[in-house]
C-alpha cells in the first residue's frame, strides 16, 4: 500500500493473515556502428527501455517510482471493516516506511480491542521484489509469510499482505492506456503486469493517476486465475510539507457486500527514520516520534 505519499503508502514514484582518411573513416564508421549496437542492447535490457519511445509512459513511471523513493513518513489511524449489514469492526493502525538503499522498508501494526496485535514488516528492492514478516497476535517472533498468503485477508478486511506495498510500478510489464477523466482530475491510466520474476497474486493492476501530481486516484487489481477484481479508491488528497497523500483509502471487491476503509488521522511526512525503527523485535510502528494532526 505504498497507498500513502505521505503515505502514499505506500510508497521513485509501493497486502495482512499467515521473490576508423581511409582506414581511420572505417575505423571510425565501425566504431559509430558498434556504439550504437551496444546502445541499443543497455537499451533493451534496461528496465525502463520500453518506456523510452513513450514519453508520457516515461513520465509515469519515473513520477512514481520517484514518489516511493522518497518515502520516510509515520502514520497513526484506524483500520475499519463495513459489513453489508452495517457492521464495523474496527482496528488500531500505525504504519512507518523509509527507503533505504537497499530498498523500501514497511513497518504495520494494527491492534485490536484485546491485546492482540498483528505486526508486519513488507520489504521491496529497486526492482520490485517483495518479501514480507508477520507477527501474529499470541506469537512472539516474526516468521516469513510464505507466497500462497500473501492474498490472505489482513485481520479480515479486504486489504491483504500483499496491498500494502505499491510493487507493480517497479514490474517491468508497463502499458499506457488512454488518458481518462476521473471526476475532474486528468489522470494517465497505467496497466502494470508481472512477469515471471515478480511474485504476485494479481493478473494486472491498472492505476488511475492524475497527471499533475502524480499520485493515484484509482487502482483496480484483477486477481489471478478467478478475473475477480479489487477496487481501491483515494479519498482527501493533500500536500504537506512538499508530500502528496490520501487521508483515506477504501478497498472492495465488486458484488460483494461491505468495503473497508484505511483512515489516517496523525503522522509526519518527513520523519527522519533509521533502520532500527524496522525491528520487529522492538516496540514497532507507533514508537517514538511526535506525529501531525491529519485535516
Amino acid at each position: 500500500m505504498t497507498f500513502l505519499r505521505r503515505f502514499p503508502m505506500l510508497t521513485l514514484s509501493c497486502n495482512f493473515g499467515r521473490y576508423s582518411g581511409g582506414r581511420w573513416a572505417n575505423f571510425t564508421f565501425g566504431t559509430i556502428r558498434a556504439s550504437t549496437a551496444l546502445l541499443v542492447l543497455l537499451l533493451l535490457g534496461h528496465p525502463w527501455g520500453a518506456s523510452a519511445a513513450n514519453p508520457d509512459l516515461e513520465t509515469v513511471l519515473t513520477g512514481s517510482r520517484r514518489r516511493i523513493e522518497a518515502l520516510d513518513y509515520r502514520v497513526t489511524g484506524r483500520l475499519t471493516r463495513v459489513d453489508g449489514d452495517g457492521k464495523r469492526t474496527t482496528y488500531k493502525f500505525a504504519a512507518k516506511a523509509h527507503w533505504f538503499p537497499d530498498g523500501l522498508r514497511l513497518l504495520t501494526e494494527i491492534s485490536g480491542a484485546g491485546a492482540e496485535k498483528t505486526t508486519l514488516l513488507v520489504h521491496m528492492t529497486a526492482s520490485g521484489r517483495v518479501t514480507i514478516e508477520a507477527m501474529l497476535p499470541g506469537e512472539t517472533a516474526a516468521s516469513v509469510v510464505p507466497f500462497e498468503h500473501w492474498n490472505d485477508p489482513l485481520v479480515g478486511t479486504d486489504f491483504s499482505y500483499e496491498d500494502m506495498v505499491e510493487s507493480q510500478f517497479f514490474w517491468k510489464s508497463q502499458e499506457l492506456l488512454p488518458s481518462q477523466k476521473y471526476g475532474a482530475r486528468d489522470c494517465f491510466v497505467l496497466k502494470s503486469t508481472p512477469n515471471s520474476q515478480d511474485r504476485s497474486h494479481y493478473d494486472s493492476v491498472t492505476s488511475w493517476i492524475d497527471s499533475s501530481i502524480s499520485f493515484p486516484v484509482q487502482v483496480v487489481k484483477t486477481l489471478h486465475g478467478t478475473g475477480q477484481q479489487k477496487e481501491f479508491l483515494y479519498y482527501g488528497l493533500r500536500q504537506n510539507g512538499g508530500v502528496w497523500s490520501a487521508s483515506q483509502v477504501e478497498a472492495k471487491l465488486p458484488g460483494k457486500p461491505g468495503s473497508s476503509m484505511l483512515v489516517i488521522e496523525a503522522g509526519s511526512p518527513k520523519a527522519k527514520l533509521a533502520r532500527k525503527d524496522f525491528d520487529l523485535g522492538q516496540s514497532g510502528a507507533q514508537s517514538s516520534g511526535p506525529g501531525e494532526n491529519v485535516k
